[in-house]
Parts: structure tokens; sequence; C-alpha cells
């Protein structure tokens, strides 16, 4: 009888495919296996189901913590810049796009690409966990599986015969003897393991496989460690690919807690235009004083620095109008003269709209506003004799959030009630700019301490050192 690989060896060569700067789910068994190949040098954030983010091998003795656990239940050690997370933000990395990678276990893989992994019909119940989550979620899906089963009948088959977790969403298949790629509806055999040929392989594979001439033994060469750094030295060039017509949540609730002033000046400096600003409000902090230190003579930087310079074609807000009737803001100026459009959103809502962006739901139904502005021209529906109304997600183009603190990994640190739109818009955007304080070296920050994980954070930024939120009274108005 041929050799077969080891399960180790099977998950060395699925670490082979792993690539700096990924973000990796490592399913229940096997998959777990992984992690012991791969060092905090190579930077890949491994992401695990229940809550685990930037972990690496299995722990010994020595580095042995309960409380750190994959998703096999193994206790496992953590990288610098590692965190634990909770159930909700590790699937908000799988519905929002974020998840690079993710290997898999299976029972059965078909030739279409889809594959059977939590239910044994003989039982009659299963267990789904994440998997059908986590494969519908991410970029790619790789299964790592032994090429048979128990009683040596093939599990690579024409078609499942279990039910199915996700259809066509398997791309590569590593076994315990070969390498195959699903494309096209159609398996291409890459890879043998040492001692086996093609027509060995063919002969425990249900469906045909395509035998290209460059067939090679496997390979367990790991791929080369690009660094990807996410601190830039120069704003300018962290903001240089924001577009005319982009969508840009912008932080803040109000006044200078939480607010990325840095960021907002610098954005009028690089002059993109007819952007949609999503935040609490449109710029209230400089003509209402709101949070603003007890002295006179200044006055805060808000977004209507943006509005006046005429880059803002629309706002999505909860909060757009000052307080203060005798002082109206910018905003409320160009929406006066039709320069300007606003979308009127409740705060709660507002949050809510922000999560669902976050986390991959389209939309949802809410009961408030119900009667109101706010019910105009939406979808409703009863359910359990209540009225609810459908809002939509939100998703940004850019977000600008601002944090105390940052490690080189993009793990963020708040100060206070300046957590307050950030963490969830952090979360939301397809690119996140992060103006702070301070940078420090992946492993500085407590694990415990991070509120906004670094997979959500592109680029980082420090705030100039002899920059301030305040100006002047009236230079503003002079500019």
């Amino acid at each position: 009888m041929k050799e077969r690989l080891t399960r180790e060896l099977m998950a060395l060569r699925a670490a082979c495919e792993l690539e700096s700067g990924q973000v990796v789910n490592l399913g229940f068994g096997i998959p777990t296996l992984v992690s012991n190949y791969l060092t905090d040098c190579m930077d890949i954030t491994l992401h695990s189901e229940n809550g685990l983010l930037g972990f690496g091998p299995e722990s010994d003795d020595e580095t042995f913590e309960p409380d750190l656990v994959n998703a096999s239940g193994v206790p496992v050690t953590l990288f610098p810049g590692g965190v634990a997370i909770s159930h909700i933000d590790a699937f908000g990395i799988v519905r929002s796009g974020k998840l690079d990678i993710a290997i898999l276990g299976a029972m059965q893989v078909s030739e279409a690409g889809d594959f059977s992994n939590w239910l044994l019909p003989s039982k009659g119940i299963g267990s789904p966990g994440g998997a059908i989550d986590i494969s519908h979620g991410t970029k790619r899906l790789i299964v790592l599986m032994e090429h048979t089963d128990k009683q040596g009948s093939p599990k690579i088959l024409n078609s499942c015969s279990y039910p199915i977790t996700a259809c066509e969403k398997v791309s590569l298949i590593i076994t315990d003897v070969a390498v195959i790629e699903v494309k096209d509806k159609k398996l291409i055999l890459r890879e043998t393991a040492p001692g086996w040929s093609p027509i060995d392989i063919q002969d425990i594979t249900e469906p045909p496989l395509v035998i290209p001439k460059d067939v090679v033994e496997m390979d367990f060469r790991k791929k080369p460690v690009v660094s990807y750094g996410k601190v830039f030295r120069n704003v300018d060039y962290a903001l240089a690919d924001i577009f005319d017509g982009a969508v840009i949540l912008m932080d803040g609730f109000g006044g200078l807690g939480g607010m990325s002033h840095f960021l907002m000046v610098s954005l009028r400096a690089q002059g993109a235009r007819d952007l949609t600003l999503v935040s609490n409000t449109a710029g209230i902090a400089r003509v209402s004083s709101f949070g603003q230190p007890p002295f006179s003579g200044l006055q805060a930087i808000d977004h209507s620095i943006l509005i006046e310079s005429g880059q803002v074609k629309k706002v999505i807000a909860s909060f757009p109008v000052s307080p203060s009737p005798s002082r109206p803001s910018a905003f409320e100026k160009a929406l006066a003269d039709g320069k300007i459009d606003l979308e009127l959103v409740p705060q709660g809502t507002l949050a809510e709209r922000l999560r669902a962006g976050a986390f991959g739901v389209g939309a949802f139904f809410t009961p408030t506003g119900i009667g109101t502005i706010v019910e105009y021209g939406k979808e409703s529906r009863i359910i359990e004799d209540k009225e609810f109304i459908l809002e939509e997600a939100l998703v940004g183009d850019f977000a600008f959030i601002r944090a105390y603190k940052s490690d080189t990994k993009g793990n963020l640190v708040y100060k206070g009630t300046s957590r307050n739109f950030n963490s969830i818009m952090a979360q939301a955007a397809k690119v996140t700019i992060a103006e702070v304080d301070q940078i420090v070296e992946a492993g500085e920050l407590d694990p415990d301490e991070i509120v906004t994980p670094g997979v959500f954070v592109d680029r980082i930024v420090v705030r100039d050192a002899d920059f301030s939120p305040f100006v002047p009274i009236n230079e503003l108005d002079d500019d």
C-alpha cells in the first residue's frame, strides 16, 4: 500500500498556499494544524470563528492559556498584535469581505466545487457551526481532507450525497495524496504526493480528473514573505486615492471627542469633490461650542470646512442642524441654497445601518420612525402585530477614524466617549484610515484593551504634534 501524507504534512502543504497580509480562517479538525507552520514574521492573520484573531502555533506547557483556544478547542499562542474578539465581530470579518482564505475540512467535495462537512445522514442531525457562513463569506475556499473515507471510498464525487454546506465555492482541494484545483466545474490535478502517480489518484477519485502535462510532486515551499506596512508617515499619501464621488464615513459624536480633525483638514487640501459624508452631525461644533474647553477665542474644526470648500454634495446624518437658531451651520446655509442634499436618519438607526453594512446584512426591519417623516418612501411590514420599516445598510468607500493609540498592525484603543461611532465605522468601510496620537509596536497593547482589531484598519496616520483641532474665532470663516 502506498504511503499517504500525515495530517501534519497536509497542514504544511496548506500553509504553503498562504501569503503575507492575508486574513485566513482555520476550520475545525485538520485545518487547525496549519497554525503550527506559520511564524509571526509571515504577517498572516489567522482567524477563528470563536473569536481569536492573530493566533499562532499550539501552546506548550510553558505557554498554555486555557482561555485561548482555536476552533478545535486546542490551546494556542497569540502572535504580537493578536486579540480576542466577540463572536459577532468574528463573523463580521467573514461577512464584510475581509476574509481572504478559509481552510475547512469536508466529508465530500463534488466536481463542481460543492462540499459537505456538517451532517451525516446516518445520524439524522448535524452541526453546521460557522462553516456555512465562512464558506459563503471567504474570497477563496480551500478544502483540506483525506482523499478517501475509512472504508476506502472516494470523498471526491460527481455530486455530494450529503447535505451541501455551499455550492460551487471550493477552489482548491488538498488531500493526503494530491492537490486538485477546481475550475469551471472541472477537477485539475496539480500535484501528487511522493510515490503516487496521476493514475493512482484517478483510481480513488470518482469524477474524471484533468491531468495536465506539468503535474508535479507536491511542493512544500512556502511563499516569500512580503511586508505590508499600515503606517503612513505622510498623510497626503494616505488620502491620495480618495476619489470624486466617494462615500466617506466620518467619525465623531458632535464635537471634539473622537473626531478626525487632522484628516478633515488634509482632505480639504486633497480636494476630492462630490463627496457623500455619513456622520452623526454635519458640522455643529463650530457654531454650538459643543465639547469645547471653557475658554474663549477659539473654535473647533469640524465638517463645515469641507462643506464651505464645496467638496460635499450629500450628507447622511442624524443631527445635521445647529442647536442654536441664531447660529446656523455651514451645512444649513448650503442646504437652504440648494447646494447640498440631506438624508435624515435617527441616530440609533444610523448606527444599525452602519453595523449592517459592516456585517454584510443588506437591510433590516426596525420600528423606529413609524408614522414620521423617516418612514416616507420605505417598505413596511407587520411582524408579530407590530409595524416595522425597512432600512438599508450603509457601506463607505473610506472611513476616517479617530483613536488614541494604535499598534503597527492597526489595532486601536480609544479614550472615553471618543469611541462613539468610530468602532462601527471602522468596520463598515472598504478602506479605513485611522488618525491616532501615537503608534506602538505590535504586542505592546494589552489584547484585552483593544476595541477595533487591526483587520479592519488599512492605514494609520499620526496626528502632527503641533496640530490643533482649534483655530481662532473667525479664522475659518475667512478661508
